[in-house]
């Protein structure tokens, strides 16, 4: 039995930094996470995706903002089980829980924050009948590592940002980009819609609208699609075909903890702590959902930091926790290491 203060179900960017927050009010945290790897879909779906806004970093990889965050918690010695997804939740007597993963794993907290993103992730696959045959072989449904495509041709498929940016961004690594659309108007942001016309005009992006993959040519691996415009049909010659249309995010085993769901995510309130129909156990992230959610890590971070203040008040109700700047106090971790806040300098006045 793994016992901690808060238990947070989902190791993202969210989840990681409320290990932070919890640390500075000298609370223990444990993560559950269906992945092999800290980071959710930044580590596992985008990690060499820039990021644009994120305070004090103009751009950043994703991968880089795990590493930050990593790095970020490392003195309050937060605990892991990876590689494992929390199935049971079961409430005792003394309002604590016991949570166990798919591999029995057990986990003792007075405190859940499920802090899960979106959710299990699958992608939504074209209807192109020999699709799964070149999976691995040329077909990917994700970016991971853009070198991959590194001088190859290749063809995106979707309508969307993810294939509007990927489109934009091999455009510096991969030797020929084609991206497919099946109508003429896009349903990304405007301004990446308008740098995909401008490299069409540079002659940097083949764009084919309104066109759709129907087929995938080759062997053993792919050699190039079939792309349907009108009534014509013609074979386009690739390396890779990537079609981005999206991942359909499930909730999974938590959907069944009795926790109020509103179209696929968790109801909280948002005027205190974030907290759910069930005392004790939180949702921040982009798996909650209230009046006026945004689904951005910034406000992630802004729910952990609150949903932090609410844990403790539960935890030591008997307590009052006066807030201190960290750079007054500084930081100290739980292994005894100290970040010094700066000495105040006090200038005599004659």
């Amino acid at each position: 039995m793994i016992k901690t203060d808060i238990l947070i179900i989902g190791a993202g960017p969210t989840g990681l930094f409320a290990v932070f927050e919890a640390g500075l009010l000298k609370l223990k945290c444990h993560l559950i996470d269906a992945l092999p790897q800290p980071g959710g879909q930044c580590a596992e779906i985008y990690p060499k995706k820039p990021i644009y806004d994120i305070p004090a970093f103009p751009e950043v990889l994703a991968g880089d903002l795990v590493d930050n965050l990593m790095k970020q918690i490392e003195p309050f010695q937060p605990g892991f089980t990876l590689g494992e997804r929390a199935e049971t939740i079961e409430k005792q007597e003394d309002g604590s829980f016991i949570v166990t993963t798919s591999k029995g794993t057990r986990h003792h907290a007075p405190i859940v924050a499920i802090a899960g993103g979106l959710g299990s992730f699958e992608p939504r696959k074209p209807p192109i009948t020999n699709l799964s045959d070149f999976e691995d072989k040329g077909v990917e449904y994700i970016i991971r590592n853009p070198e991959l495509y590194r001088d190859k041709k290749v063809v995106i498929a979707g309508g969307g940002d993810s294939a509007l940016d990927w489109s934009i961004f091999l455009t510096d690594i991969a030797s020929q980009v084609t991206l497919v659309h099946r109508r003429n108007e896009f349903r990304g942001a405007l301004d990446s819609v308008d740098k995909v016309q401008e490299l069409k005009n540079q002659g940097k992006i083949k764009l084919i609208t309104p066109g759709e993959v129907i087929d995938i040519v080759g062997e053993e691996k792919v050699e190039g699609v079939s792309i349907k415009q009108g009534a014509d049909v013609y074979n386009l010659e690739c390396d890779h075909f990537i079609p981005l249309f999206g991942l359909a995010p499930k909730l999974g085993p938590i959907a069944d903890w009795g926790l109020e769901i509103e179209k696929n995510a968790i109801k909280v309130d948002n005027s205190l702590d974030y907290q759910t129909n069930i005392p004790g156990i939180y949702a921040i992230g982009d798996v909650n959902t209230y009046p006026g959610k945004l689904k951005l890590i910034l406000c992630g971070f802004h729910e952990a930091t609150l949903m932090c203040q609410s844990a403790y008040q539960r935890i030591f109700p008997d307590k009052r926790y006066v807030m201190k700047y960290t750079t007054v106090g500084g930081v100290t971790g739980f292994d005894g290491s100290k970040k010094e806040a700066p000495k105040a300098v006090v200038k005599a006045i004659d």
